[in-house]
């Protein structure tokens, strides 16, 4: 009896297994189905990665993915970029934050990288109520009367004093000539801020010149910068035109020291310019001389690989570490807001207790601006030297 009654167990056990099987395939009974994975937070990344200032596109990216690879998640979801070349150009930028916000349905915008596209973007996030988080574009009318608009590092305005400063006081020269890109706002409004703040000290601008972007030749306005009487040539531009400029000054024995903003510090000054660079100064957006905490110190162990595999630019520049910034900015701003919800996120990007990024600590205000000192860097035997911080005004 017992042997019996084990084997009709055995065979009602089979004959079930049998019958769930044939349910099953039939349709009748659910499928076992694993646990889902989270669903990505959709980031755009729009940048020039074409163009005249692919350079900085590419080490902003470059800056982006390292830390996204060191902190890929955000209240346990994967953060998932899509990716828009803007080509630097304000229709790109329109067309490409539009493509992102409304077909992509992103989150947030990390992007662009310069200050004209950051506003013909950045019209649009405000429209649409898409955070916006440009990690280089320093024209103050970026973030001017949005909600939606921030940045991570420091203004024109604050440059262009830190420039001034340290031209009048510390290098003691009292007469400054300005060559400007007057197709770019940002280094219309750079030169008008330096100026400004130059004259205010006491020192005389005696000779200003103009030329339009992808100008090769310079010579007329550096004869009269030369007869000018300058004792300093201050170049508020972009890399490749600054390493131009500086090429021909040399070559017309345009003997002053040279001084620019942020807009000179790529590789790519280095490569165009060559021994010509060697000597200018600029206003930077970090001190490349010492991590200020472990986040810093974890990311420029990974630039290090990254760069000993060819992966990455040959230099970790302000560009490369600006971008990482403004993804750990909207990384954690997301942890703290616990959700993708358009206006808690903005609300939780303005932190007042501040962000500890690879640049050091800061706060992002109301206004959206990030408030961080600013450093000087020089070309020293062919590299990017630390030379001081400036205090921000």
């Amino acid at each position: 009896m017992i042997g019996a009654a084990r084997h009709n167990r055995i065979r009602i056990t089979i004959c079930g297994a049998v019958m769930a099987l044939f349910f099953i395939a039939a349709g009748l009974l659910p499928t076992p189905v694993r646990a889902a994975d989270p669903e990505p937070i959709k980031v755009g990344v729009l940048l020039p990665l074409t163009g005249a200032v692919a350079g900085y596109g590419q080490m902003a990216l470059e800056g982006m993915q390292l830390a996204q690879a060191m902190e890929p998640t955000a209240m346990g979801r994967p953060i998932e970029f899509f990716i828009v070349d803007n080509k630097g150009d304000t229709t790109e930028s329109t067309n490409g934050a539009t493509r992102l916000i409304k077909k992509e349905k992103v989150a947030a915008i990390l992007g662009p990288a310069t200050s004209s596209p950051s506003m013909t973007a950045g019209d649009i996030a405000e429209m649409s109520k898409v955070p916006m988080i440009s990690p280089t574009a320093t024209n103050p009318m970026v973030t001017q009367g949005k909600k939606y608009a921030f940045r991570v590092c420091f203004l024109d305005p604050v440059q262009g004093y830190a420039a001034a400063q340290y031209l009048y006081n510390v290098m003691g020269k009292k007469q400054a000539a300005v060559l400007i890109d007057v197709s770019q706002d940002y280094a219309v409004g750079l030169a008008g801020y330096f100026m400004s703040d130059f004259r205010q000290l006491g020192g005389k601008i005696v000779a200003v010149a103009k030329f339009n972007r992808d100008a090769q030749d310079f010579t007329a306005q550096l004869t009269t910068i030369k007869r000018s009487g300058a004792e300093v040539l201050y170049l508020p531009n972009y890399y490749t035109e600054d390493a131009l400029v500086a090429r021909q000054a040399k070559e017309m024995g345009v003997d002053i020291p040279i001084f620019s903003g942020d807009g000179a510090h790529a590789p790519e000054l280095l490569q165009i310019g060559g021994p010509a660079v060697e000597g200018l100064m600029f206003t930077a957006q970090y001190n490349p001389v010492a991590a200020p905490n472990d986040r810093a110190r974890t990311f420029f162990k990974r630039f290090k690989e990254a760069r000993e595999a060819g992966k990455v630019s040959d230099d970790v520049t302000a560009f490369h570490v600006q971008g990482a910034d403004a993804y750990f900015v909207l990384r954690d701003a997301l942890e703290r807001a616990g959700t993708i919800d358009s206006e808690k996120l903005r609300q939780s990007i303005i932190d007042p207790a501040g962000y500890e990024a690879v640049t050091g600590r800061f706060v992002i205000g109301p206004d959206g601006n990030a408030v961080k000192d600013v450093a000087v860097l020089k070309v020293e035997n062919g590299k990017f030297a630390y030379v001081t911080d400036i205090k921000a005004k």
